[in-house]
């Protein structure tokens, strides 16, 4: 079962009719696990006994006339940066590969759980999720479907290379810098960073990058997404953030109808963007034009990049996680990279972690002065093309890690904003649009993103996985 053919609707459908069986469904991905996965390395843990077991249970209860949920059947792994029962989180990390497996689930894996979802394993992700590509010593690479000498993003990389293969329907993922919206883009896949709350990331563990943290599904088109999101979003008394957001119903308010006008940002005043990247976006934003959308073009919308504050965000984060392992055999161990976060982190100071609040502040300011003239600002959804297995992504032929600096000043202002592939490079690597909402406005960007995808019409896949 190639679970791109397949709608979340038309799974859930057919588990709650009895048409085909919860079991079927995760035998099928358990199949495409055992076929495909050896190639691309999405998975990390798999327990196909357990998926199999939860499964059965599904059906006995749809026998017995029970309420299943809105996710009923559909088999998901989890990024193994959250708790799945049974599981090791190791985040990606030599350090914890041998840690106890998790007691409990996630507060969102609890929730598609309790929504009838059948927990496959684990997803590959960097260590710790701390760079927009899917490796780690730990594991191994975890490649692109597209194209196998091309990364799959990150740090949700796992689960979007398994969505992107159709190995299965639905994933978890999470967003501190880009991490749901980089690995969705160059899976061809459509993906959102929801407003901070609206997925709580609450329990008794900190978030790993702290106020910048956004938890999610990961789907493939937009109303599966939105399916999804109704089955998790909501308060939770343990994390002080989460928004009031129960029983919204986005996936019934989709339509194809589009907005009057978007707010188009080729560079957003700060980014070199690849030349063959921005030709396929101008070409999505002239079909968007054809089909009766106003574009209104900004060069700038932030006067400077937003990734220097975002870093103090992040490092700091590193570093308070991390730091009493410098000077230790076990920070040798850790990934080249993110041991100089931790150690940059080291040097960050209160006043710079307020100053960098308060530019959280200054950029949320200036996109609402936007959103005042439209309600949506479309970019590039990256910068560059996605790194090859080794090394970093492109622009223009250069190497450069602003391959994907359009991403990370969203979680500062905490905006919705998600992808839509749009077509596809020469690479075979698909190119995608970001497109940002106002603040709460996640249903806005649904739409946009629901109705963008009828216009720009993208039905590719990812070869070699028919």
């Amino acid at each position: 079962m190639d679970f791109r053919n397949f709608s979340i609707e038309e799974l859930v459908n057919k588990v709650k009719t009895k048409e085909v069986s919860a079991k079927e469904i995760t035998q099928a991905a358990i199949d495409n696990i055992e076929r495909i996965d050896g190639e691309i390395n999405a998975f990390c843990a798999t327990n196909h006994e357990d998926a199999l077991i939860q499964a059965e249970d599904i059906d006995r209860r749809i026998q017995k006339g029970e309420e299943i949920g809105k996710l009923a059947g559909i088999p998901i792994g989890v990024k193994d940066l959250e708790d799945a029962k049974g599981f090791i989180t190791t985040f990606g990390s030599e350090l914890h590969v041998n840690d106890a497996p998790a007691a409990k689930d996630s507060i969102l894996v609890e929730r598609m759980r309790n929504q009838g979802c059948v927990i496959l394993g684990k997803t590959n992700t960097p260590e710790f999720g701390h760079k927009g590509k899917t490796d780690n010593t730990a594991f191994g690479i975890t490649k692109n479907p597209w194209n196998l000498e091309f990364s799959s993003g990150g740090s949700s990389g796992g689960t979007s290379a398994a969505l992107a293969s159709g190995m299965i329907p639905l994933g978890t993922g999470s967003d501190g810098g880009g991490s749901i919206r980089i690995p969705a883009a160059l899976g061809g896949l459509a993906g959102i960073k929801t407003s901070q709350g609206r997925i709580p990331i609450g329990g008794d563990t900190p978030p790993g990058s702290g106020l910048l943290t956004v938890k999610g599904p990961m789907a493939i088109s937009t109303k599966d997404n939105a399916i999804a999101l109704d089955a998790t979003v909501g308060p939770h008394p343990t994390d002080i953030f989460s928004l009031e957001s129960e029983n919204l119903g986005w996936a019934k308010q989709l339509t194809e109808k589009l907005p009057e006008s978007v707010i188009w940002s080729p560079t957003m005043g700060f980014s070199n963007v690849d030349k063959e990247i921005m030709s396929h976006c101008e070409n999505a934003i002239n079909k968007l034009a054809d089909a009766g959308v106003k574009i209104i073009e900004k060069e700038s919308i932030w006067n400077e990049n937003p990734v220097d504050a975002w870093m103090v965000f992040w490092a700091s984060a590193c570093a308070r996680r991390q730091q009493h392992l410098i000077e230790t055999d076990a920070f040798e161990k850790i990934d080249p990279l993110l041991r100089l976060f931790i150690e940059m982190g080291t040097t960050m100071d209160g006043a710079s972690y307020a100053t960098a609040i308060d530019t959280c502040h200054k950029l949320g300011y200036q996109l609402q002065e936007f959103f005042n003239e439209s309600p949506l600002i479309i970019t590039p959804a990256t910068c560059g093309h996605a790194p090859k297995l080794v090394g970093d992504g492109f622009v223009n032929g250069e190497e450069t890690p602003a391959w994907v600096d359009f991403t990370m000043g969203i979680n500062m202002t905490r905006n919705p904003a998600g992808v839509i592939p749009i077509s596809i490079l020469e690479s075979g690597i698909p190119a995608s649009l970001q497109i940002i909402g106002g603040q709460r406005k996640d249903l806005d960007v649904l739409k946009a993103m629901h109705a963008f995808e009828s216009v720009i019409g993208f039905s590719e896949k990812a070869s070699g996985y028919e």
